[in-house]
């Protein structure tokens, strides 16, 4: 049997997919662990956990599928985004990581303005500065580390420092290089007047690939700590939003990806760069070559219906707190729910921003509250939603739904009725590691283009329609999107 190996290194576990030449899954193995959180804010990892979680899931899944390892023909790699891996002259690491979701850099982001220029930054990178991104967390470093900061000779990313370990090289796909704001967006590669700018030599920063690029092939110790076969092709692969759009089939213009874990994210394809004025929304490259794609990410969708839970009704399982929102009729009968409970990005770059239920009454209970909190999720979604449509993207013919919360029939239909779309579903939800795997069949040879793989692999099936209520959610939303101006000098004053 042919196969190909997609290993997604997130933030909570490392995941590795085997998968065959039809598509189909044969296997899926994943190993977790933890972060650290030093100080309030701060987010950071230790890099050999990803190696160390890699090893396991990937022996796990040869394991448990009697595969053995000359089936592999190529591997692709996905992960978290603008985590900021930082090694020396030897490959060793310097620091632990800072995290994506860390938020401590808020006085770099507006040095990064102050050099550059917010216009500027944003023509080139597509982006403004925020403290997720990774441009931010190397001033920080300098600023704060010096000594550590004379030590780098290598800046990577989460999912390439597991490539390092697999094959020895340091290398970046597009997608997950654009996510530094050290990217030309045009040109698809480091910017020389950005790095210039922030005082970050060229030499430290990888090799830049397309998503379907060979980087490298597994190396001796990459075989030996594995189990994989030394020469097996490395393909550069993408961030875990590309990847994950890659793996649901949204390459094209009008197909949505929508992904609904912990934090969530819309998903746009473009053909080519195409950006948000105001840097509200994230302009990228995609994992696909000659595409683009923008997004918006808020950092608390599913996260804020496992708060509520945890908060107010541990006793229950989700399943029963959304049977119990099923009750409440659309609308909440008018109780609102904002989820910036970690601050936000999409549309408010605020990590000051706060959680609030307004509109409580008397007669609301746990069953508004779970509907409230679901609907609000909705609404911050369909927020970067309509800053891409206002940039000029086509209004999605479909929305192409991942993640824990999807599979809620109910959380369904309020996403199809809120964002006034048809919500589908994939036949697979590996997500970005399956994504990863697409990308890595064509190393493989089983196709000539993404979008070959993606018409060979990706099975769709509509889940959702909009109905009647989306009038309601229409006059909902414009509530909605009037109360973070009115608490926002409360949140700040807090």
């Amino acid at each position: 049997m042919s196969l190909v190996l997609g290993i997604d290194v997130s933030t909570t576990a490392t995941k590795a997919v085997l998968v065959d030449p039809e598509g189909q899954v044969i296997a899926t193995a994943s190993s977790s662990y933890g972060y650290e959180t030093p100080q309030p804010m701060w987010s950071e990892q230790s890099p050999g956990l990803w190696w160390e979680g890699a090893i396991d899931a990937i022996q796990r899944a040869f394991t448990e599928s009697g595969t053995p390892p000359e089936e592999i023909e190529a591997v692709g790699l996905t992960g978290q985004m603008h985590g900021s891996v930082l090694l020396d002259e030897a490959g060793e690491v310097v620091r632990p990581a800072i995290l994506w979701n860390d938020q401590r850099t808020g006085p770099e982001c507006d040095e990064i303005r102050r050099r550059v220029g917010r216009e500027r930054l944003i023509e080139i990178t597509g982006n403004d500065a925020l403290t997720g991104f990774t441009a931010p967390k190397l001033l920080w470093v300098q600023t704060h580390e010096p000594d550590n900061w004379a030590r780098v000779r290598h800046v990577l990313l989460p999912k390439d420092y597991v490539r390092r370990r697999l094959s020895g090289d340091y290398a970046v796909d597009v997608a997950d290089g654009s996510g530094t704001i050290l990217f030309d967006l045009e040109a698809r590669t480091w910017s020389p007047e950005i790095l210039e700018t922030l005082d970050v030599p060229a030499g430290i920063m990888p090799t830049t690939h397309e998503g379907p690029d060979i980087t490298g092939t597994i190396d001796d110790e990459g075989a030996a700590a594995t189990g994989l076969l030394a020469g097996t092709p490395v393909i550069a692969g993408g961030g875990d939003q590309s990847a994950n759009a890659v793996g649901v089939g949204a390459i094209d213009p009008g197909v949505v990806a929508l992904s609904l874990g912990t934090s969530g994210v819309v998903f746009a394809t473009t053909n080519g760069p195409a950006v948000e004025p105001e840097g509200r929304v994230h302009a990228f490259c995609h994992a696909v070559p000659d595409r683009w794609h923008m997004m918006g990410v808020m950092l608390s969708a599913a996260g804020s219906l496992r708060w509520l839970r945890d908060a107010v009704a541990p006793q229950l399982t989700f399943e029963e707190l959304v049977a119990a929102a099923a009750d409440v009729p659309a609308g909440s009968d008018g109780l609102i729910f904002l989820p910036y409970l970690t601050g936000e990005r999409t549309p408010h770059p605020d990590p000051l921003a706060r959680g609030a239920f307004v509109g409580l009454t008397i007669q609301h209970d746990l069953r508004h509250l779970a509907r409230a909190v679901m609907e609000g999720v909705a609404h911050g979604l369909r927020d970067g939603l309509d800053l891409m449509v206002d940039a000029g993207l086509p209004s999605p013919v479909q929305i192409r739904a991942s993640g824990g919360g999807t599979r809620s029939p109910l959380w369904r239909q309020i996403l199809a009725d809120v964002l006034d779309s048809e919500i589908a579903v994939v036949g697979t939800e590996e997500g970005a590691a399956y994504g990863a795997s697409l990308l890595a069949s064509l190393g493989a040879g089983w196709s000539g283009t993404v979008d070959e793989a993606v018409q060979r692999a990706v099975e769709v099936e509509p889940v959702a329609q909009p109905s009647a209520d989306r009038e309601l959610y229409a006059r909902a939303h414009a509530r909605f999107d009037a109360l973070y101006p009115a608490l926002a000098p409360t949140f700040h004053s807090i």
